[in-house]
Order: structure tokens, then C-alpha cells, then sequence
């Protein structure tokens, strides 16, 4: 039984890592930076911020903006409230920002879709770009004129560079949680979205940071999504009106992480629960578009079956690693104290091992990727933070169970506030 177990286990995993051959290969796109434009023409950007109730930190983030050294004639700065006696609204208009009412919004779509509607079509027409930025970021001085510059790029859709807001304040401001959290972004930009731009398939997006051409609004007409995660709802719409986009790395912004794990595992639950509503909605429509043209193209395809390959080596590896459970506790109760050693050790021991130093080398890939957001880790904190993160990524596991509950219950995670942290502006 033990070499039964061996056997399918090595067998499994080679499979899995040969169907993930593809998925390796990308990695080596992280190094590879894209192309830097210099804009011959300045455009008209407008910085769109959501911030329903976020007078504490708001500040921080329009004061960032103040800072910026693209020409203030050509980007505006609209901020979207809920209640006219938010506290937001006097912060915002002192420092020259509009403010939009979105009263019927539940969810950040609410009131993105709430401020487009509310242009007219000559104000809509006046902006060349659209940028969503979240009320609890900043921004690099010269984010908005690399995002002129990007637009030189024959995309639709812009996903800029996220460092850790965190780490522009002292140790107290990070957490071996929080750092885990910021390597999220390097695995979803650098490991994947180098490789998806240069295959034309739709990006990881994400919501902060996040600039679309006009064209788009228009198409749109508005902002149709909805779900937890309105990002990756975009993404699925992508594969069906073929909207391009490209992991523009120059502009960057500065986000917040949650210094607790349990922070991080509800914000996790709240991405993991989104996906799943995401694909309910869009999975039928993906696979009518499939079978009208009668084959699948890259993105589709990669959407489809991109997560067989991780899901077959993390069921192989959890099966393997209970039947040596198993096996142990049956062994040891048989009084074969060495076959209970041996089960244990070939089917439990060594499994984990091995998955646990795949993600460790994918975690430092990821860290050695986008090393100038880590560079203000001490060399002890980077460690602690390659040690940890295969067990954050692990949690996803449990996690996806809880979401599958969630949406079959029709209960997604309610948002709840985090504490807020402290900072030093980005020189």
C-alpha cells in the first residue's frame, strides 16, 4: 500500500508540473520590462476615488495628489461620498477636489457607476482617461505623468504598480502578515501579467490603480459591475468584448496591507467569494462564445483549465498526505512501529516538504521580481516573510471552501474597517 501511494503521488505531480510547464516558463517574463513611452501629448486624466465615509485617511491621499508633477491643467480629481454630512466632502473640496453624491450606493460599482452616469456627455468627453484610485493609497509624484506616458500604449484597460504603503513608515507599520499581503502583487503582476500582455490575454486587475481610456466608459456606459470583486468581473467581460490591457509598472502607488492575519484572511475570503460570483454570472457566456467560434483562444483557455494543474498537485499532495495519516495510525495500532514511521515519512513528511519549498522558491521568485518594494525589509524580515508566506498562501485552501459556502448561502464577508496606519510621504 505504501508503494501504491508513492507511486500515484510521483506519478500525479509529474503530470501536474508538465501541465504547469507553461505557467513556469512565464515566470521568466517577470524580468522582462515592458516597453517606457515618453507621451508626445498631454492628456486629460480624471482621478476617480471612491471614499464613502474615509475622512481619516483621505487627506494623506489627496495630498499625494497635490505633490504631482504632471501639469495640474490636465487631470481633475472627483471623489464619490454616499451621505452630503460625510466629513470627507469639506476635505475634499478644501484641497480642490469635486465630490459627487452616489446616495443608492451598497458597493464600490455603485459608485463608480454613480459618478459616470452623473457626467454629461461633454464632461465624459472632456477626459482621455480614467484612473480608480482607493481613499486609503498615495501616489508616487509622478504617478499621473507615467500615465500619460502609458497611454502612448494601444491598450484599453492600465494596471499600474502597487507598492506597500506600509513601508513608508517604521517597523510598526508592517507585520510578516502585511508583507505577505504586498508579495500578493508581485505574483499577480510580475509572475503572470508580464507573460498574459504579451500573449493578448486579459490581465490579473485590480481595482486600485486601475486606469481605463474613455472608449471604454462609453461602451460600458457606465460601470455594469458588481460583485465583491468588480475587477475580475472586468477581467471575464474582457474575454467576451476584448478589451486589452496592459501591467504598466512605471506608475506607481503606494496601498495599504492589514497588519493581522485575521484582517488578511476576511480581505482574502471577500476576493475568493467575488471570484466565485464572478464565474457564476460569466462561465455560460464565456463557453457560448467558445463553441460560436469553435475553438478557444489563449485567454479562454487559460481561464478554463489555467488552475487544473495547481488544483491536481494540491489534491494529490492532500490525499497522499492523509493516507500516510492513515496509515501511520493503522501501522502503530498493528504494533508496526517502523511500516508507521515509514508511511508517515514517504506520505506525509516528504509531500509536505516539497510543496512547502515549491511555494517558498515561488515566493522569493516573486520577491526578487519587484525587489525595490522590498528593499526597506531588513534581511531577517525578508526571511521571516519567504518562511511564512507558503503557509498565507496555503490558507487559501480552507479559505475557497468557506467561499464556496458563502455564495451557495447567498452570504458573502460584509466589509469591516481596518485599523489605519501611519506614514511618511514618498519622496
Amino acid at each position: 500500500m505504501l508503494r501504491f501511494f508513492i507511486i500515484v503521488y510521483l506519478t500525479l505531480s509529474l503530470l501536474a508540473i508538465l501541465l504547469y510547464l507553461p505557467k513556469l516558463i512565464g515566470f521568466f517574463y517577470a524580468f522582462k520590462k515592458p516597453r517606457h513611452p515618453r507621451a508626445r501629448t498631454k492628456r486629460r486624466i480624471s482621478v476617480i476615488v471612491p471614499a464613502r465615509g474615509e475622512s481619516k485617511i483621505i487627506g494623506d491621499l489627496l495630498a499625494s495628489i497635490e505633490k504631482q508633477d504632471y501639469d495640474r491643467a490636465f487631470f481633475d480629481v472627483n471623489v464619490i461620498v454616499k451621505d452630503e454630512n460625510d466629513a470627507t466632502i469639506g476635505i475634499a473640496t478644501d484641497m480642490g477636489a469635486r465630490v459627487y453624491l452616489a446616495r443608492e450606493q451598497t458597493c464600490k460599482g455603485d459608485a463608480l457607476d454613480g459618478y459616470f452616469k452623473a457626467l454629461a456627455k461633454e464632461e465624459l468627453k472632456r477626459y482621455d482617461a480614467f484612473v480608480i484610485v482607493d481613499a486609503d493609497a498615495v501616489l508616487s509624484p509622478s504617478y499621473l505623468r507615467e500615465l500619460n506616458n502609458a497611454l502612448e500604449e494601444n491598450y484599453d484597460i492600465y494596471i499600474t504598480r502597487k507598492h506597500a504603503k506600509n513601508y513608508l513608515g517604521g517597523k510598526k507599520n508592517r507585520s510578516v502578515f502585511s508583507n505577505c499581503a504586498t508579495l500578493t502583487w508581485p505574483i499577480l503582476d510580475d509572475l503572470s501579467n508580464n507573460f498574459r500582455m504579451r500573449h493578448e490575454m486579459p490581465l490579473n486587475l485590480c481595482g486600485q490603480g486601475m486606469m481605463l481610456r474613455r472608449a471604454v466608459i462609453e461602451e460600458l456606459g457606465g460601470w455594469p459591475y458588481r460583485t465583491l470583486t468588480e475587477d475580475y468581473e472586468l477581467k471575464l467581460d474582457s474575454l467576451l468584448k476584448g478589451y486589452r490591457s496592459m501591467f504598466y509598472p512605471y506608475a506607481a502607488l503606494y496601498t495599504e496591507e492589514a497588519l493581522g492575519r485575521e484582517e488578511n484572511c476576511i480581505r482574502r475570503l471577500r476576493w475568493l467569494t467575488g471570484y466565485k460570483q464572478c464565474d457564476k454570472k460569466y462561465r455560460d457566456q464565456i463557453k457560448a462564445q467558445v463553441r460560436a467560434r469553435g475553438r478557444c483562444n489563449a485567454g479562454e483557455f487559460e481561464y478554463f483549465f489555467g488552475v487544473f494543474p495547481l488544483l491536481l498537485y494540491v489534491a494529490t499532495a492532500a490525499i497522499t498526505m492523509l493516507a500516510g495519516i492513515a496509515l501511520a495510525i493503522g501501522n502503530l495500532i498493528a504494533g508496526k512501529v517502523l511500516r508507521a514511521a515509514a508511511s508517515f515519512c514517504f506520505l506525509t513528511a516528504i509531500p509536505f516538504l516539497i510543496m512547502y519549498t515549491l511555494l517558498f522558491l515561488y515566493s522569493a521568485l516573486a520577491m526578487l521580481a519587484c525587489r525595490e518594494t522590498f528593499a526597506v525589509l531588513s534581511r531577517t524580515e525578508k526571511l521571516f516573510t519567504l518562511l511564512y508566506n507558503p503557509f498565507f498562501l496555503l490558507e487559501y485552501i480552507p479559505l475557497y471552501f468557506k467561499s464556496v459556502r458563502a455564495v451557495h448561502r447567498g452570504q458573502p464577508p460584509k466589509w469591516k474597517e481596518t485599523e489605519r496606519i501611519e506614514y511618511d510621504a514618498p519622496q
